[in-house]
């Protein structure tokens, strides 16, 4: 990482700390004051032994002495407690700030968008690298604050009584964070590299997770654990690089205070046997003068010593926040949708009418397009194609996942000045993959319409067939379908997710191969029950199945991008063209 790279990242985690404004002043300010007792406990501790070696005064004589030197204890340890606990909290609203900012931005990219990582990737932006600044705002941002203001308060107690002291402890404090620095740089270099292999193995690990059954079956188990275990073996090498720089920090750090507190030790030694004789403003050099230095001078490298044991924590900050920062700050092309708010009448139904539209990536290069066409309100129209013809682009477009140049309208209004989150008020979707996200059977299919009386999600029950293996589980409609749906074959999860789209029938009904997982008994009975669905709302179906499309009012040809063919089965499959070619082909293969 360049070091300018690393100026703009430092720059950015410095602005997000607006947030905990509150909270990081008030550790600040009790930290202040913390060395403000410390100052105040040394003193009356170094005036305590000069009085009872030198003055050689009773100890009943000095209790108010001792009794205001516990007070001191205790109000430190007070103070740490409380700045302790209002750190943790600047972190805490900052770490939960940026979780937020992250979670809005996926939201608002879309599907679309994010697909192009695994969602362990995600997983380890949103928890691992998040979690790595709780300690760079809770310690290291007041701790770099208080590396100044501690020493200069103590330098402003010892002046006046010793400035020879003074001056080695002034000189010599410029060497610690000068190569804490240089140490630094390569610390966040290497937490960097080492963020970038925690997201790639997490997204590898959970992928591989996910398709276990399949390696499995086709006895690739070996082979995989093989390769998770190489790199895991180059995660934890990348990690012990990481320790190794952290470790160097603090020997770095340890080696220049100990030789500063040697040096103070060794001038305070030959000015009491006699040797040196300044520093003390011609008055002699006392033992109040030696303990009171003595005593200070670790404290005056302790927040510097703080600071190396939290700069590890900056270093994993700038590491975590370089795609972070990339990923918060993706603007342009990516944006997927417009942010119009213009509503839709509801339960209107929907006419679609595109003109040139040019469907794009989240980076601006077209995936399809020029197309023109128009889907008529309540009109059942069926898409079909070769594989990357640009058929889920344009579910994608209407789904508000891509964004789109030309006209794309809904009952006249621009898609892009209709509000997302009404507009997808208006939109049924049922792909692949059923999502079902709640716990029970009953609850996924009320999930959109909880109101639903018990007969009306009977009859959804039926018409999607869900009623047909309903009885084969544990508890019916309060049996628990476990994480992803483990318990039901993609089959019955499929008709759970028609059975929910047809207990609250939208106006545009969006169908993505909603049959391409099944067996061929539970294509039939999921078919049957979608086209009953689609006859109530606008219906746009998108399969490589052409018999699924010869009901349909119409069926539209996609290739290369674009429209090449519209018109109902009977029409396309008497006419020369692509259709007509995927229907032979289709009928050989059978």
């Amino acid at each position: 990482m360049k070091k300018n790279r690393q100026t703009q990242l430092t720059q950015w985690l410095k602005e997000k700390s607006s947030l905990a404004n509150r909270w990081l002043r008030l550790s600040m300010l009790l930290g202040l004051f913390s060395g403000m007792l410390l100052v105040v406990q040394a003193w009356l501790l170094a005036d305590l032994l000069h009085t009872l070696i030198i003055e050689q005064q009773t100890r009943t004589e000095l209790i108010s002495s001792f009794v205001w030197l516990g007070i001191t204890l205790v109000l430190r340890a007070l103070l740490a407690g409380l700045r302790e606990r209002s750190s943790f909290l600047c972190g805490q609203v900052i770490r939960r700030h940026l979780r937020a900012q992250v979670l809005d931005k996926l939201q608002q990219l879309g599907p679309a968008w994010i697909q192009g990582k695994p969602a362990g990737s995600w997983a380890s932006v949103i928890i691992e690298q998040i979690e790595e600044m709780q300690d760079y705002y809770a310690r290291y941002l007041p701790q770099m604050y208080l590396a100044v203001m501690i020493p200069v308060l103590i330098l402003f107690a010892l002046f006046p009584v010793n400035w020879a002291a003074g001056l080695i402890l002034l000189a010599t404090a410029p060497l610690i964070p000068l190569f804490m620095a240089l140490v630094g740089m390569g610390a966040a270099d290497a937490n960097q590299r080492n963020f970038v292999a925690l997201a790639r193995l997490s997204g590898n690990f959970l992928d591989r997770l996910r398709g276990l059954d399949t390696l499995r079956l086709f006895h690739h188990g070996e082979r995989e654990s093989a390769q998770l275990a190489r790199a895991t073996e180059d995660f934890r090498q990348r990690t012990m690089e990481v320790l190794r720089l952290a470790f160097l920090s603090s020997a770095v750090l340890e080696f220049f205070a100990a030789v500063s507190i040697a040096v103070v030790a060794v001038y305070f030694g030959f000015s009491y046997l006699g040797e040196l004789n300044f520093g003390s403003y011609g008055a002699g050099v006392t033992l109040f003068a030696g303990f009171l230095v003595l005593i200070l001078a670790p404290e005056f490298f302790q927040p510097l010593r703080d600071l190396g044991s939290f700069y590890h924590a900056k270093a994993q900050a700038v590491g975590a926040a370089e795609a972070l920062e990339q990923f918060l700050n993706a603007e342009g092309e990516a944006e997927p949708r417009g942010q119009g708010q213009q509503q839709l009448p509801a339960q209107q139904a929907v006419t679609l009418q595109a003109q040139a539209l040019e469907i794009l990536s989240p980076n601006g290069v077209v995936l399809a397009g020029p197309i023109t066409f128009q889907l008529a309100a309540n009109q059942r129209v069926a898409l079909v194609g070769p594989s990357g013809a640009g058929k889920s682009s344009l579910l994608n477009v209407l789904l508000g996942f891509l964004p789109y140049r030309g006209s794309l309208q809904v009952n006249g209004i621009e898609l892009s000045q209709l509000s997302p989150a009404e507009w997808r008020q208006q939109l049924g979707w049922i792909g692949q993959n059923p999502h079902l996200p709640a716990q029970t059977v009953r609850e996924n299919i009320l999930l959109g319409a909880v109101d639903a009386s018990a007969e009306e999600l009977q009859q959804a029950i039926d018409h999607a067939y869900v009623s047909e293996f309903l009885p084969r589980l544990p508890n019916g409609l309060e049996s628990e379908l476990g994480d992803g749906a483990a318990r039901l074959s993609v089959g019955q999860a499929q008709r759970i997710a028609v059975a929910r789209a047809l207990l609250s029938p939208r106006t545009l009904l969006l169908l993505d191969e909603p049959t391409a997982s099944l067996d061929a008994a539970s294509e039939r009975l999921v078919m049957q029950a979608l086209d009953h669905a689609s006859y109530q709302q606008t219906t746009l179906l998108v399969t490589h199945q052409l018999q699924e499309a010869e009901q349909y009012d119409q069926i539209w040809v996609m290739d290369h991008g674009q429209i090449v063919q519209q018109g109902n089965y009977a029409t396309l499959s008497r006419q020369a063209g692509l259709f007509a070619d995927l229907l032979a082909h289709r009928r050989n293969e059978v």
